[in-house]
């Protein structure tokens, strides 16, 4: 079994090299890329049988790491990270630096700050946010554990993380919200 330092080191070489992992995040079980890579999000796409219409979150290791991605972060946001108690994903307008394929139509990007110390190391040492998605085919419910990710998932994707697949986390996914540049927001998933 590997430590800890050798699975993030094995996770980030994967995204690197433009392939797509399956991994546990602070939520459910996700697979994930690189964010800027097009062929990797279409990969993941394909993957999921998902249609491009429908975007995927991004996870970063600090709140820092929004304004690499988002134009112009309300100040509100940071606030609303602080005071989250469970994992929260804001939609944010204005995306950048991510990969044209990964975005809403109206240029808008889901991010968490992730407070699982696994994701912070990787999107640390890959020194990019990583995607997240839901471990499962669209339309079927989301695996909440390693123990439920299908076969087709897990012989679909290049690296599989060897840590936490005995436990259950937290099986559920985060809530969503979509923040306006006024600082109002509305609440897309609890």
């Amino acid at each position: 079994m590997n430590s800890f330092e050798e699975e993030v080191a094995l996770a980030v070489k994967a995204l690197k090299n433009g392939k797509i992992i399956l991994y546990p995040t602070d939520t459910i079980w996700g697979i994930g890329c690189d964010p800027t890579n097009n062929k990797a999000i279409s990969r993941l796409y394909s993957i999921k049988q998902r249609t491009g219409n429908k975007s995927m979150i991004i996870l970063v290791d600090s709140a820092d790491r929004l304004k690499d991605y988002v134009t112009e972060v309300p100040e509100v946001a940071y606030d609303l990270i602080r005071a989250a108690d469970t994992p929260l994903t804001i939609v944010y307008s204005g995306a950048r630096n991510l990969a044209k394929k990964l975005l809403s139509r109206d240029n808008s990007v889901a991010i968490r700050v992730s407070s699982d110390p696994f994701c912070q190391a990787m999107v640390s040492q890959f020194g990019k946010a990583i995607v997240s998605t839901s471990a499962n085919i669209s339309g079927e419910p989301p695996a909440l554990t390693f123990a439920q990710i299908s076969n087709p998932i897990r012989q679909s994707v290049d690296h599989i993380a060897g840590l936490y697949q005995q436990q259950v986390r937290q099986p559920k996914a985060s809530t969503m919200i979509r923040l306006e540049a006024n600082g109002t927001f509305t609440v897309i998933r609890q």
